[in-house]
């Protein structure tokens, strides 16, 4: 099924919306404290949760070249296991995606208004009103906006990569070859043991978060199926090595019990890494970066809940401004109804209620296992379905054993954070709203078949 949206998005845009998504300011600031809980050996935690998104985004990619769909994983739910689990996952997805929005725009308007010295709140204003605007023109213009985006935020990191080698090597003036003294030197390769690399597993599991994007922005390319197959393949493996090789030239150049979780540029093992190297003005360098990164997270998180909204509206058959599109081919209602969200999120942000907002981001924290549960579920119940229509474009490796591995990996991440006291309110809060949204699906369910 193709929803009636236009087809403005190219493969070119597709791949790196994938990218762009999932290299943001937690890969910037967060590290230090994935490294910090393992020691080098987070590169084993970082390459098991790499591991795992590869089998969801092969999973979803089958998926969405054989049927795509605005709705994606949502659609794929419902196709599965009926309008509850859709109802579910999708208006899940809508809710996280809301959530961090706040969070990311308050992060950046942070920086913002430190740098022309002013409140916070007005960077805030202008920044939504902007990306409100991209997204309310053709969806090719916001395809072009996060292509830049990404260009720049992929650039960065190889840059980074390839001053990082030379420093390892000893290959810039005025600098020795580093050898394995912050590798293995400290404690050894896994300081901390196995209980290390799992809470280092516990910090960097979502990193990959938002590089489902690609199959949500399928529905609006002009050959979903050629398209999402080529972006689901680039994505995965670019991004491991991104990720994976990011991490490897930080360990081997700082040593990994003087990091932690970076409170400002400053701090980010990526400026104390390019430091050595003698670049002048790298702070305010990274700065700019992780504002680039904040505002394209916000830029994409701004169209997947439109087209999130939109989809679920129209699958419920609805006629209303929901599932609409306006004469560009864009759900304005579905947009506008996000973005003011969106508005709501910054405001709880800066209101920062007492125990509100930290229940709302705390079940952010676990929704994607949720949502990548859901994914492989109905991969496992479609499969043959999909087989039984025609020929898939894209198909899942080693059917069914990979799937039920990524499966297994689900579960016994989910009880890894159980045995974490702060992951664990992440978990009860998440299923908290799982139980709520089922409770809505169901009895909103009934109403529409009693009103048939």
């Amino acid at each position: 099924m193709v929803d009636s949206l236009t087809d403005g998005l190219k493969v070119r845009h597709l791949t790196m919306m994938g990218l762009g998504s999932a290299i943001g300011a937690g890969l910037f600031l967060g590290t230090g404290a994935g490294i910090a809980a393992a020691g080098p050996a987070v590169l084993l935690s970082y390459a098991i949760a790499g591991f795992l998104v590869v089998l969801v985004m092969r999973m979803l990619g089958e998926m969405a070249a054989a049927s795509p769909s605005s709705g994606s994983f949502s659609t794929y739910a419902e196709m599965a296991f009926g309008r509850t689990a859709g109802f579910v996952t999708g208006w899940l997805y809508w809710f996280t995606l809301v959530m961090v929005m706040g969070a990311e725009m308050t992060g950046a308007a942070a920086f913002m208004g430190a740098w022309f010295d002013v409140d916070p709140w007005i960077p805030a204003l202008v920044a939504m009103v902007v990306f409100a605007a991209i997204n309310l023109a053709k969806v090719s213009n916001f395809g072009e906006f996060e292509f830049w985006f990404a260009a720049i935020k992929v650039t960065v990191i190889i840059g980074f990569l390839v001053v990082g080698t030379l420093l390892v090597f000893g290959l810039l003036p005025g600098s020795d070859p580093v050898g394995a003294a912050n590798f293995t030197g400290l404690g050894g390769f896994a300081p901390n043991g196995v209980s290390g690399i799992a809470a280092g597993l516990l910090v960097v599991a979502f990193a990959f978060g938002g590089i489902e994007i690609v199959t949500i922005a399928a529905a609006e390319s002009k050959d979903p199926a050629l398209s999402v197959g080529r972006a689901v393949r680039s994505v995965v493996w670019r991004i491991s090595v991104f990720y994976l090789g990011s991490i490897l030239v930080i360990t081997l150049l700082l040593p990994w019990n003087r990091l932690d979780e970076a409170q400002s540029a400053a701090e980010s093992p990526f400026t104390l890494v390019l430091q050595q190297a003698n670049l002048s003005g790298v702070v305010g360098f990274m700065e700019a970066v992780i504002v680039l990164s904040l505002l394209s997270a916000f830029n994409a998180q701004i169209y997947a809940t439109s087209r999130m909204m939109y989809s679920l509206a129209l699958r419920e058959g609805r006629r209303g401004p929901l599932a609409r599109v306006d004469a560009s081919g864009v759900p304005r209602a579905a947009l506008l109804v996000s973005v003011f969200f969106g508005f709501v999120a910054v405001l709880l942000n800066y209101l920062d209620l007492d125990g509100l907002l930290t229940f709302l981001l705390n079940a952010v924290g676990a929704s994607l296992l949720a949502i990548w549960a859901m994914t492989v579920a109905s991969q496992l119940r479609l499969r043959r379905r999909l087989e039984a229509a025609g020929p898939l474009p894209v198909r899942m490796w080693a059917f069914p054993y990979l799937s039920w591995m990524a499966l297994a990996l689900l579960v016994g991440l989910t009880v890894l954070m159980l045995t974490d006291a702060s992951s664990r309110r992440q978990v009860l809060a998440t299923l908290a709203v799982v139980v709520l949204l089922t409770v809505v699906g169901l009895v909103t369910g009934r109403r529409r078949a009693a009103a048939r």
